[in-house]
Order: structure tokens, then C-alpha cells, then sequence
């Protein structure tokens, strides 16, 4: 059966989320963050697209684009390939990294754009990460305060604020209170909102419960097919991320990805 075409936009204006197939992390460390953001900047010198927020997650982002010269899915799958021929170099690795087609809403009034962009600012406190939403580095609430923000030119911030006020100072004042009031805003798919990870102790705890009559530091050095089941166990736990596991373990990121 073929793929229902997506509707367009009145607005030109969509919420975005790429996710990892399978639920995998996409994100491992900050150098992988900035590449993502500095890819979606490249697209947008070339296509003209606008830049309203983004949240990088470890398996998923969110962004809120509005299209430019191409079309929208075309500017995403250019985003896609360059960053999975990049996390393929450097992980070592191939296949898909992202789940087959993306997902999108149109945003078509001021009232869900609104919304939408509180949603993904608030996307890292609702999934239990950070205690308050400015604790978060890679989502794009911090370039709206004009605090320090990577890339310092990929976000169009003008076109949100002015619906607060056309004065800056006054507008960003209203925006930070609207991003941190409580609210009940649920976008695309609110079953989307990762689940909180575990610390390093609690991770330790975990996986000490897994070995059963293991020790921590055998494992690296089990037959493989032994390793890869232990391996795949710990990866079936959600709240554990696999840099954790590898730093626990003692064992690469790649080791552990390819299990």
C-alpha cells in the first residue's frame, strides 16, 4: 500500500521528530550535537528554510522549521543522509540510524505555534532529565534569552518573540514565563517523551542484577557469542544508554552498538 502523501501547511510550518530506529541513540556526545545542528544550518543557507526551536534528545529530536525553497522532506532527507554518513564513519557502523520517514504536524495558528515550541522546550523536564528546562544545552530556549547558544546563527527567534512583544527585552521576559509555566500541551505523539535514565550507580546496580554470578570485568573478556548476549541484555534496558553500559563495562561504543 503506498505512503498517504503529508498534507501541506497553510503556514509553511511543521514540528519535526526524527527518531532512532529501533529506539537507538542518535546523539552519543556533544561532538555529535553540534554536527547535527551544523548540518541543519548548512541545509538552511541552501533551502532558504527558517528555524523556530529544536530539541536534540539521545534518540530523538524535535524541531519546528518552516520551508524554504524545496520542499520540506526533501530538506529533511539531505539532513538525514549527511548525518547518518557521518555517525556511520565515526561509529563504524551502517545501516539506518533514523526510523524510516519521519514524523510531522502542520502548525497553522499562533495558538499551537505557541505550544508547540513550550512543548519542545520542555521536552528534557517531562522526560524526567533536567529539573528545569534552562538546564538543558541542546534545545534552542537559550538563543530566545539571548544567553549562549551553538550554532549562534541557526535560530530565527524574531518571528515567535514579536508575537509576544515588538520589544525584545519585554518580549523575552513573557516568552521565559510562558516556556516555564506548567501545562498539560501534548504534540505529535506525547507517548514520544523519553524516559528518564538511569545514573551511573543506578546503571552499575542494574547490570551487577543482570551478570547474576559475573563479575563486572569478565565480561570484556567472555567468547564473543557469550559477550554479545550479555551485551544485548544490558541494551534491553531503556534507562541505560549504551555510553553508559560501555563506560560500566569497559568495553567500546561499538562493541556494544553492533551486539
Amino acid at each position: 500500500m503506498p505512503r498517504k502523501a503529508r498534507l501541506k501547511s497553510a503556514s509553511s510550518i511543521y514540528h519535526i521528530m526524527l527518531r532512532g530506529a529501533n529506539k537507538q541513540e542518535i546523539f552519543h556526545d556533544e561532538a555529535d550535537c553540534r554536527y547535527f545542528l551544523n548540518t541543519i544550518k548548512k541545509y538552511k543557507i541552501i533551502s532558504g528554510l527558517s528555524v523556530y526551536g529544536w530539541c536534540l534528545m539521545n534518540n530523538h529530536v524535535h524541531l519546528l522549521l518552516k520551508e524554504g525553497s524545496e520542499e520540506l522532506s526533501t530538506t529533511i532527507k539531505r539532513i538525514d543522509v549527511a548525518y547518518v554518513y557521518y555517525y556511520n564513519c565515526k561509529y563504524e557502523t551502517n545501516g539506518h540510524l533514523f526510523q524510516d520517514r519521519f514524523k510531522s504536524e502542520n502548525v497553522e495558528t499562533i495558538r499551537y505555534l505557541l505550544t508547540v515550541i513550550r512543548y519542545i522546550h520542555q521536552n528534557p523536564l517531562k522526560a524526567g532529565i533536567v529539573s528545569k528546562i534552562d538546564e538543558w544545552r541542546w534545545s534552542s530556549l537559550s538563543g530566545y534569552l539571548d544567553s549562549a547558544i551553538y550554532p549562534f546563527d541557526l535560530l530565527d527567534s524574531d518571528y515567535i518573540l514579536n508575537y509576544f512583544s515588538k520589544n525584545r527585552v519585554v518580549a523575552q521576559v513573557r516568552f521565559e514565563a510562558f516556556n516555564l509555566k506548567n501545562n498539560k500541551d501534548e504534540c505529535l505523539e506525547d507517548l514520544y517523551v523519553e524516559r528518564r535514565r538511569f545514573t551511573d550507580e543506578e546503571a552499575r546496580k542494574k547490570i551487577v542484577k543482570l551478570l547474576g554470578d559475573l563479575e563486572i570485568a569478565q565480561v570484556k573478556s567472555l567468547p564473543k557469542f557469550e559477550r554479545d548476549n550479555i551485551l544485548r541484555e544490558v541494551k534491553e534496558v531503556k534507562e541505560i544508554s549504551q555510553r553508559q553500559a560501555s563506560r560500566i563495562l569497559g568495553i567500546s561504543p561499538n562493541l556494544i552498538f553492533k551486539a
